[in-house]
């Protein structure tokens, strides 16, 4: 379905954005700069098949947090043209799985990437979890569609079908995980709907910022029985912290599991960090991570410019990256150690490297 055939309208907006579309009752944008907003299911209602509607209607709590979703959505932010990479990616907040963090880990990411040439689709996906041990299935579902729809809608987007990456936080960073090592046509985790779910539900490439559900503290293995790890999941960056909440082994575990598959990998540990940091001001080196980031994506060429109208074809010049401002905010509340001072582990951890003990968080 054509981008203009979306229940949206048009609205004028300042220079540094194209005139956009904007679907105000799927609305996951706090203001007007999001180009539309696409359903992540073809229902009619946009309930995943077969579901029906929570009894609790949806609402934002604090401008924050979005709570009872039963329609998932995808909200479109575009790059004014000259800064346009060609590059999407999916932006999928964290929450616990019983909400999405739409602010500090979606709406700003995503506007911190536009202004980088990106174009950032933000995942609004279902909540309340299901129970244990499938409490990530929602997410992952809402996210693996969301893939295939964003790459059959390329051309439309203005993106390389061949550059789709996904970043996530936190709960948000485990469906990355989960997303890139099951994908079409065998690693689907629901029955196939319509012609979409035949596109690759494959990213290009990963970042994930502070992941849980992958590894418990002091395991040494990956935990997450969904992860089904080979060398054709793509390249991950991680970034975590060394007092996370939920236990740096989330990111220690799984980089190593990456290196031992084969896979490219980049591991972030920042001392005396803990959970949530987000996209945070600052002089210390937690607040560099994502300059760290594009260093990787610019190491593994996924910040030059792409010929859209011939994605196979070379890339033209690369842009100049910009300076970083990452957006001020304060550390989610019940986050442990975020932001704090830090110091970052970007050595590469050896394969054979023993995991630390987790004690002392």
């Amino acid at each position: 379905m054509p981008l203009s055939r979306f229940r949206c309208l048009l609205l004028a907006l300042p220079l540094v954005f194209p005139a956009i579309g904007f679907c105000a009752d799927n609305a996951v944008a706090s203001d007007n700069s999001a180009l539309a907003v696409m359903n992540v299911w073809p229902t009619p209602e946009g309930l995943f098949p077969g579901e029906a509607r929570l009894a609790t209607p949806e609402s934002r709590v604090r401008g924050e947090q979005f709570i009872n979703v039963s329609v998932p959505t995808l909200t479109v932010y575009r790059p004014a043209p000259e800064k346009a990479l060609g590059v999407a990616m999916i932006v999928s907040p964290g929450g616990g799985y019983t909400s999405v963090y739409a602010n500090k880990e979606g709406e700003q990411p995503a506007k911190w990437l536009v202004e980088r040439g990106f174009t950032a689709i933000l995942l609004k996906y279902r909540v309340p979890n299901l129970p244990q041990p499938k409490r990530y299935l929602k997410g992952m579902q809402d996210l693996q569609r969301s893939v295939s729809l964003v790459r059959s809608k390329a051309k439309e987007l203005g993106v390389d079908p061949n550059r789709i990456g996904l970043i996530g936080f936190s709960a948000g960073g485990q469906m990355m995980a989960d997303v890139a090592t099951n994908f079409t046509p065998e690693g689907l985790s629901y029955p196939a709907v319509d012609e979409i779910d035949k596109i690759s539900s494959r990213p290009d490439f990963v970042v994930m910022a502070y992941p849980g559900g992958l590894a418990n503290r002091g395991a040494t293995a990956v935990q997450a029985p969904e992860i089904k790890l080979t060398n054709q999941a793509p390249p991950m960056f991680i970034a975590i912290g060394s007092n996370d909440s939920n236990g740096s082994e989330n990111g220690a575990v799984f980089y190593l599991a990456l290196l031992n598959a084969g896979v490219k990998a980049e591991l972030h540990i920042y001392q005396d960090v803990g959970h949530g940091f987000g996209l945070m001001e600052g002089s210390k080196p937690i607040n560099s991570w994502q300059e760290r980031m594009m260093d990787w994506l610019k190491l593994n060429q996924f910040l030059q410019r792409t010929d859209v109208a011939n994605p196979a074809g070379p890339a033209v010049a690369a842009v100049p990256i910009p300076a970083l401002m990452a957006p001020g905010t304060a550390n989610r509340g019940n986050r442990a150690g975020a932001g704090r001072s830090a110091t970052p582990a970007t050595a590469p951890v050896p394969a054979s490297s023993a995991v630390p003990a987790a004690g002392g968080r």
